[in-house]
């Protein structure tokens, strides 16, 4: 991989791994919060209703957080049935199309994002929870959405320079033979 490829998808890796860190870290603080709640409820006979609210974000949270460390694997939905059977220049452009596209959604959301938190912060709109803006939880979408498109473009500007991004599926791969792994 030439310099500037391997700069850029240092790039990407940084980001994407700080983000999916700290969906990491959404997803046990989800864990614990509902254990707690479930607790409370159930043993001690004092629901927190605030806890499910926050549950719940904490979910928007580490799903817009593990999406750019998907995408960098890619670990995503895709066409692998077109693209398995393209090769060279023809999977080239398949998979440069393919992170453009993403690329495109990830600004769409972004700009979206904005809006929403722009609309909610200038009517003041605050959450059933005292004193937490709706805009806080809102900063989610476009905060995932920049991070997402960081990925999708250094990948697509690794693809550009007739490079493989790292994880790149090239076909040979085969779906795991363990029934446990295929849902079976």
């Amino acid at each position: 991989m030439s310099p500037a490829a391997r700069a850029v998808s240092a790039l990407a890796a940084g980001v994407a791994r700080a983000a999916a860190a700290l969906g990491a870290l959404a997803t046990l603080l989800c864990l614990a919060l509902v254990t707690i709640s479930v607790l409370a409820r159930y043993l001690a006979g004092l629901p927190q209703p605030w806890i499910d609210k926050t549950a719940g974000w904490l979910v928007v949270a580490l799903v817009l957080l593990a999406a750019p460390e998907a995408q960098r694997r890619f670990e995503h939905i895709g066409v692998d049935v077109l693209t398995n059977r393209l090769s060279g220049r023809a999977a080239r452009g398949a998979r440069l199309l393919g992170t453009l596209s993403v690329a495109l959604v990830a600004g769409i959301l972004l700009n979206a994002g904005l809006e929403t938190v722009a609309f909610s912060r200038m009517i003041g709109v605050m959450t059933e929870i005292d004193g937490v803006p709706v805009w806080w939880i809102q900063a989610l979408l476009p905060l995932g959405a920049a991070l997402l498109m960081v990925v999708a473009l250094a990948q697509s500007v690794v693809l550009a320079l007739g490079q493989d991004p790292d994880y790149l599926p090239h076909g040979a791969e085969e779906l795991p033979r363990d029934t446990l792994a295929r849902g079976e």
